[in-house]
């Protein structure tokens, strides 16, 4: 009988050092791309409008993604796959503490560029939101093994575009990526350990 080899990442594993760095130096470089697009482009940056309404509207749309995002991993098979090969690579390495900069960092970083200025920049129209997304699922490629991740990313990314645009406030989707990512990284960490308790 043929053992089924574990898939090993195309990219090395790393330390908890290099995980935290890389999360910094991405969230920077989206955050300088940004700015130099708002700075050069004829275009209007959504609103940043702090109010409950909105809050609560990011917090239930977070919820929602990471639901849906548990339901995928269940059914579909190629996801789970990659999700586990996707966060064994990025979450494994940290510890519990640091899963607040995985919600912080990408939150911010990728929905002021995304949905803050590629979307306006692209019109904010059906185009707008299909291509940002898929700049969005692009940016999650971290494999040739990795394309039902990037599906998933790129459908999110629809989500998130769509509440940008419906509530014209840039709160609403940096909140959902915020309680997704750390939604989905706490129960994802909890269930490894698990795993290794019962070993």
């Amino acid at each position: 009988m043929i053992e089924q080899q574990k898939q090993e990442p195309e990219i090395p594993y790393l330390t908890r050092i290099q995980v935290l760095g890389a999360m910094g130096v991405t969230a920077i470089i989206l955050l300088i791309v940004a700015k130099l697009l708002l700075y050069f482009g004829n275009f209007s940056l959504f609103s940043w409008d702090l109010n409950q309404r909105e809050l609560l509207l990011g917090v239930g749309l977070g919820f929602l993604i990471t639901a849906l995002s548990g339901l995928t991993y269940r059914l579909w098979t190629p996801y789970r796959k990659s999700a586990d090969y996707y966060l064994q690579v990025v979450l494994k390495p940290l510890a519990l503490p640091d899963l607040i900069w995985l919600g912080l960092l990408p939150g911010l970083s990728e929905e002021l560029l995304f949905r803050g200025v590629i979307l306006p920049a692209l019109g904010s129209d059906i185009t707008a939101v299909i291509l940002s997304s898929l700049c969005f699922g692009i940016l999650h490629f971290s494999g040739s093994q990795q394309w039902p991740y990037v599906i998933w990313a790129t459908i999110v990314g629809m989500i998130l575009a769509y509440s940008a645009l419906l509530t014209g406030n840039l709160l609403v989707p940096i909140v959902a990526h915020m309680i997704t990512n750390w939604i989905s990284s706490y129960f994802w960490k909890m269930w490894q350990l698990r795993r290794l308790k019962n070993k």
